[in-house]
């Protein structure tokens, strides 16, 4: 057991892009948990895009000078309650820290199937693909055959989205991203049938080109302009669902997007936003859902793992700059398996070793 611990503490608010500045590895002793808690050192860590708004002066957002929160997987090592056994495995929200000390309240024991692996509880089985599954199943309530336009497709939520679509039946799956590289891998890896890099024009034409007949649905993760863009795309009795804004987290002057919204009556257009924390209670579902496909190989784990908690911050701000393909996550390096080629962070961004 290492006798010290290492937390991540937001140390300003940002305006624009954060930065390194912004935050700070803070080490102390390793902390001892009290009676009815148990302490854990975590093995993986999640970043993800809402950790961005979190760091603004928002309700409910961080605050500075304290351990950040965030999605976390790690094994009990000290316990003094009977129900957190030395040796366990479990999922918990104190992350951003190399050890937590949690109540059994605050932790969900994680099932474990052959096959899978533990980084998928933060990726396919995690909230980044309870938001997709929720999105499609009980927001756009997706028929077999409907046409899908998904923007930041190549992140966590978009990668898992367009699986997902496609193991339910979707027609013509359309994605956006932010290289020609992340385009053709959508297409040649995660089964979008279109793709295009967003930087090479217009978003109307872009998307145009792609789905000329139109679409059903939008899976809505960045706003602007490709959310008007979707506007004019979508056929009668369309159906949006709003999961978030990326474009704008990080240019707090950005407008809203411009759209006509006649054509919101006009073609009877449903837009819904949504948080998965809503959603828990269907986190069973989503395992009979997806855990027989991963299990069976229709369904492949989209993840770009980066080792080293040192390289956390760095992590994080690889994903908001576009840096990963699918689930972002942080591994510790006591779990790097032998043979495996992880990535590692070279000019910010994450590439094989």
């Amino acid at each position: 057991m290492n006798e010290t611990a290492l937390t991540v503490h937001q140390t300003a608010r940002p305006h624009g892009f954060p930065t390194p500045a912004h935050f700070a590895f803070v080490e102390s002793a390793l902390p001892e948990p009290p009676a009815g808690a148990a302490l854990v050192e975590n093995l993986y860590w999640s970043v993800d895009p809402y950790h961005r708004e979190m760091m603004d002066d928002v309700p409910g957002g961080f605050a500075l000078g304290v351990p950040l929160e965030g999605r976390s997987i790690g094994r009990v090592i000290a316990s003094r309650t009977p129900r957190l056994c030395e040796g366990e495995i479990v999922f918990h929200r104190r992350g951003w820290r190399t050890h937590a000390v949690v109540t059994p309240e605050e932790t969900r024991k994680l099932p474990r199937f052959d096959g899978v692996p533990l980084t998928a509880y933060l990726s396919t089985l995690g909230g980044t693909g309870l938001t997709a599954y929720v999105g499609l199943t009980r927001i756009a309530r997706l028929q077999e055959g409907e046409d899908l336009f998904v923007s930041a497709a190549a992140g966590g939520v978009g990668t898992a989205a367009g699986r997902f679509a496609r193991l339910l039946g979707a027609g013509r799956l359309v994605g956006s991203t932010g290289s020609a590289a992340k385009a053709v891998h959508l297409v040649r890896e995660v089964g979008y049938d279109a793709a295009f890099d967003y930087h090479e024009g217009p978003a109307d034409d872009l998307l145009r080109k792609a789905a000329p007949d139109g679409v059903d649905v939008f899976v809505d993760n960045v706003g602007g302009g490709q959310l008007a863009a979707a506007v004019r795309a979508l056929r009668e009795f369309g159906r949006i669902v709003r999961v978030g804004t990326i474009s704008q987290y990080n240019d707090p002057d950005a407008s809203a997007p411009r759209f006509d919204h006649a054509d919101i009556v006009e073609k009877s257009i449903r837009m819904e936003g949504f948080l998965v924390s809503n959603y828990r209670h269907l986190q069973e579902e989503l395992y009979e859902f997806a855990v027989p496909h991963l299990q069976s190989g229709r369904l492949a784990l989209d993840e770009t793992v980066v080792d080293g908690f040192e390289h956390i911050v760095d992590a994080f701000l690889a994903m908001l700059s576009g840096g990963n393909t699918g689930k972002i996550i942080v591994r510790g390096r006591t779990e790097r398996m032998p043979g495996s080629r992880p990535w590692v962070l070279a000019d910010g961004l994450p590439q094989r070793s």
